[in-house]
């Protein structure tokens, strides 16, 4: 279906572009690695290199010639592919890490700059192979530069699987340690899930789900300074008219996204999947989620009314982007990643947000607790507490939630840490010292809330 777009549109997009920070964050291409099960990881290995690398070859040069012929940049080109668990269970439970060095290595052959999917869904349990993938996660992450993981740990369907949640603490740990060298590194490439969506084209909660066709192209959207800006040019309007602007808003910038993703659909001879709406900041001045709640009128992000503002902000840009386009998936909403928000890091070290404000933030936002540094002496139950919280929220509420957590090696409270592109900085914060050690240990499964009986 042809998308028709007036010259106003595009004059509007060029000034957004040129003086906004708009762009669009990444085009993902999703592929089905189901006919890779080999017997061995070796053979298995060498199919998933070779279908990725033949199916996403022109994937890098068809985002530049988009980006040449719209003028919109078009910051990552990236890959999702089946949960590497579910593919690799055939061939043994030794050696994951080969599969995960091959992912790798298609990545850097097609050039695009994260490819996820190394990936397990155990909500409801773990299977022999879910938990050798979860095992090898510290080795997988800390020998590629690539390769995203995700792990699914509760839906609003099965409850809250405790045992991986305990499980995961302990990767977590080992994770950060294994890649000590680069300040724990390797858990900026690894994200616990509630509910996890199966067209997710951000990184690193990727991969290509199973109801997904054998190759898509998703799209992720951005633009808080778009928003940023709008919002700054009224500032005495009420809470109505606010959402309005917002709203109007995020239809321009979810109608960009649907003209790219239909472009490199129809120029790759794969299907459109869909428009992830969210917006997605960067550690850019002028690209921050936490400036546009303090444009709506607070002194500091995480002061009294941030949760309020930011479900505003949430719920407006649903509606808007909703409007704009026929396929509106992923996470859609607004991201509040500390490391990568240049106004959240501000906020952190001005003592205005916390660990704990961050999580009631949590319940209004697209996501969950993202890109946190803390102490690298955090006990991995107290991660694994983290994690359930988080886990507990999305679970009630029927909603994606996610931790992405980095218990950084050598550093304390107060330290800072820098990661490096779009993943910023951070500083380093607290978290509680009263242990959760007995809670973590009971395992089994938090049940599912009753609302899970709703059909």
């Amino acid at each position: 279906m042809p998308l028709s777009i007036s010259p106003q549109e595009i004059m509007e997009t060029i000034r957004m572009v040129q003086m906004e920070n708009l762009d669009i964050r990444t085009i993902t291409m999703g592929i089905s690695l189901r006919d890779c099960c080999r017997t061995d990881a070796a053979s298995t290995a060498k199919a998933v290199y070779d279908k990725v690398t033949r199916m996403a070859g022109d994937l890098v040069k068809t985002g530049e010639e988009i980006e040449g012929r719209y003028g919109i940049p078009i910051i990552n080109k990236r890959i999702s592919v089946t949960p590497i668990s579910l593919i690799a269970e055939s061939m043994g439970l030794d050696d994951y890490v080969t599969v995960a060095k091959a992912l790798d290595d298609a990545a850097k052959t097609v050039g695009v700059n994260f490819i996820g999917g190394y990936s397990a869904l155990v909500h409801k349990g773990m299977t022999p192979g879910d938990r050798a993938l979860i095992e090898s996660l510290p080795k997988a992450l800390a020998v590629t530069e690539r390769v995203c993981a995700s792990i699914n740990i509760a839906t609003t369907k099965a409850g809250i699987n405790m045992d991986a949640v305990a499980l995961m603490g302990r990767i977590v740990k080992a994770t950060a340690e294994a890649t000590a060298d680069r300040d724990g590194l390797g858990c900026a490439k690894l994200v616990v899930f509630c509910n996890v969506p199966e067209d997710n084209p951000f990184m690193a909660g990727a991969f290509h789900g199973v109801g997904e066709p054998e190759c898509v192209i998703n799209v992720g959207v951005s633009g808080p300074g778009v928003v940023l800006n709008a919002v700054r040019k009224k500032p005495g309007c009420d809470f109505g008219e606010l959402a309005t602007i917002i709203k109007q808003t995020a239809f321009k910038i979810t109608r960009m996204g649907e003209l790219v993703g239909r472009a490199a659909s129809e120029r790759l001879g794969v299907p459109f999947g869909i428009v992830d709406l969210s917006l997605a900041p960067t550690p850019a001045i002028g690209d921050s989620v936490a400036d546009i709640l303090e444009a709506m009128g607070l002194e500091r992000c995480g002061t009294h009314g941030t949760t309020a503002a930011l479900a505003l902000l949430n719920d407006a840009v649903k509606k808007g982007g909703a409007m704009a386009s026929s396929y509106v998936g992923g996470l859609s909403g607004a991201f509040i990643p500390v490391s990568e928000d240049a106004g959240m890091i501000a906020a952190v070290e001005a003592g205005a947000l916390t660990l704990d404000k961050l999580e009631a933030m949590t319940c209004v936002c697209s996501v969950g607790l993202d890109m946190i540094a803390v102490p690298g002496d955090t006990p991995a139950e107290t991660i694994s507490a983290i994690i359930a919280d988080e886990a507990a929220i999305g679970m009630i509420n029927r909603k994606t939630t996610a931790v992405r957590i980095i218990p950084v090696p050598g550093k304390k409270v107060g330290d800072h840490v820098e990661f490096g592109g779009l993943l910023g900085h951070a500083p380093v914060m607290p978290v509680h010292g009263f242990s959760a050690a007995s809670f973590v240990a009971r395992g089994g499964r938090i049940p599912a809330p009753l609302q899970a009986l709703n059909n």
